[in-house]
């Protein structure tokens, strides 16, 4: 069974950063779409960014891109998400997924096929 442990959620002021970090353990060898999600109080979960183990990257919307840099090393179930001049609108629960059969770098945006979820980082940000 895969598992997802992530790390580095916490509480920063507006206009600070914080860097989270994912891993996948486990039988990972399909599993090569990773990507992070959000869900704020209130609002449905929603997706951020992802991917792909061997390069490849997909954002769900442009409007993460100038603050988000999502990366990791090829060929390793790891995936971080790095995310600058953060506003208490950012402020939610992180969670890392990852899916199986994923054998393609355009098959990670395809959002509503994750299955496998970590148990999510808690990410704060203060006026």
């Amino acid at each position: 069974q895969v598992r997802i442990a992530e790390f580095g959620g916490g509480s920063v002021q507006a206009g600070g950063s914080l860097n989270l970090s994912c891993e996948a353990s486990g039988p990972t060898y399909s599993y090569n779409c990773m990507a992070w999600f959000r869900r704020a109080p209130g609002k449905e979960r929603e997706p951020i960014a992802a991917r792909f183990s061997g390069g490849g990257i997909s954002f769900k919307d442009d409007s993460y891109k100038a603050r988000f840099t999502i990366s990791g090393p090829n060929g390793e179930y790891r995936v971080f998400l790095q995310m600058t001049s953060l506003t208490p609108e950012d402020s939610a629960m992180y969670y890392c997924a990852t899916k199986r059969d994923s054998w393609s770098p355009s098959s990670c945006s395809l959002w509503d096929h994750y299955d496998t979820w970590g148990q999510g980082t808690q990410v704060t940000v203060s006026p």
